[in-house]
């Protein structure tokens, strides 16, 4: 039974694309190199990548790199004695052992650090050293050449840069069909999506509510609403109405508005008002009259008030001393 990978977002996709885009030209290599055959690597590298995208979404970013490594680096094709072949510049690998093999194309051709390349390996930082020491070329006097082992790590990055790019692209294109009725299988990096999940997801369910369904819901509870509001106020107006007794406080219709005449007025004017009102015609026909309103002032300067100063003559520029007025009212005397 083949596990079908869960549906991934187009944002997830991109970052997977971009990380197997990233790796995949050192990953083709180390495979290659390792195996010495390069169609068998292509093989265990397209279906390394499908188990990696088939579980990324379920991982962190960062664990991408150790994930995806090691799923590589357990494969048999990598782990087995190689039969294969490789080009002279590169023989010396043909002479080792799987496991420092790997080790040294994870070193000089992957450019994994001691960390990641140590969980490929399932050993220690101590196993994975004396992997290397195994895998270092000797000189004859059986030391590790220094010079051999800078020369061996130079051919395997020349071969990384100059891979070609037809081999990726050749990596990227889906599977054949095994039948005329079988679809093509989709590219590693395009994960396979769930046909069944996308069908139903246009396909409307049968008990989905329409959109429309919850406008028309709202304008009916409005409506409902306000012929309640409208029928409680006509109700309330025909109570009021009744015969019975109003609530203190509110104003009911009594009818139509009676109208009376009034009664004549039986209040006659008192027997002394005519007296008073002849008095009053001689007080104002008198023409003295004028002089009551200003009977308090009359009475203040007969009493020997000082008279206000008359302001309707011009004043004199200089006025006179106040001595020679003085002197004025003794010569008088």
């Amino acid at each position: 039974m083949t596990a079908v990978p869960a549906p991934v977002s187009s944002t997830a996709a991109g970052a997977l694309s971009a990380f197997l885009r990233g790796v995949e030209r050192r990953a083709l290599v180390v495979a290659e190199l390792q195996c010495g055959d390069p169609a068998r690597a292509e093989q265990t590298l397209v279906a390394v990548m499908r188990a990696f995208a088939a579980v990324a979404s379920d991982l962190p970013m960062a664990q991408w790199p150790s994930r995806f490594w090691t799923l590589l680096g357990q494969r048999q094709a990598l782990r087995e004695p190689a039969t294969g072949q490789w080009p002279p510049s590169l023989a010396a690998l043909g002479e080792m052992a799987p496991l420092p093999r790997l080790a040294l194309l994870l070193r000089v051709g992957g450019s994994l650090d001691e960390g990641i390349a140590t969980r490929v390996l399932d050993v220690d930082e101590e196993g994975y050293q004396r992997l290397l020491a195994t895998a270092c070329p000797r000189d004859a006097d059986g030391q590790p050449d220094a010079a051999a082992w800078r020369a061996l790590a130079e051919q395997v990055q020349l071969r990384v840069r100059d891979l070609p790019a037809k081999r990726l692209q050749q990596l990227q294109q889906p599977s054949a069909p095994a039948a005329n009725n079988q679809a093509p299988a989709s590219s590693w990096r395009a994960p396979p999506r769930d046909e069944r999940a996308s069908a139903s997801g246009k396909r409307r369910r049968p008990n989905a509510k329409p959109r429309w369904r919850g406008p028309v819901i709202l304008l009916i509870t409005v409506a409902v609403l306000l012929l309640a509001a409208l029928g409680w106020r006509h109700w309330q107006g025909r109570a009021l109405t009744a015969d019975g007794p109003l609530p203190e406080g509110v104003v009911g219709e009594a009818g139509p508005v009676t109208v009376e005449a009034l009664p004549a007025s039986d209040v006659r004017p008192a027997a002394g008002s005519d007296a008073q009102a002849s008095e009053d015609a001689a007080m104002l026909a008198d023409r003295d009259y004028p002089l009551l309103a200003e009977a308090d002032m009359h009475a203040w300067s007969a009493a020997g008030g000082p008279l206000p100063v008359d302001e309707s003559q011009p004043k004199p520029t200089r006025p006179e001393p106040v001595g020679a007025a003085l002197e004025t009212s003794a010569a008088d005397e």
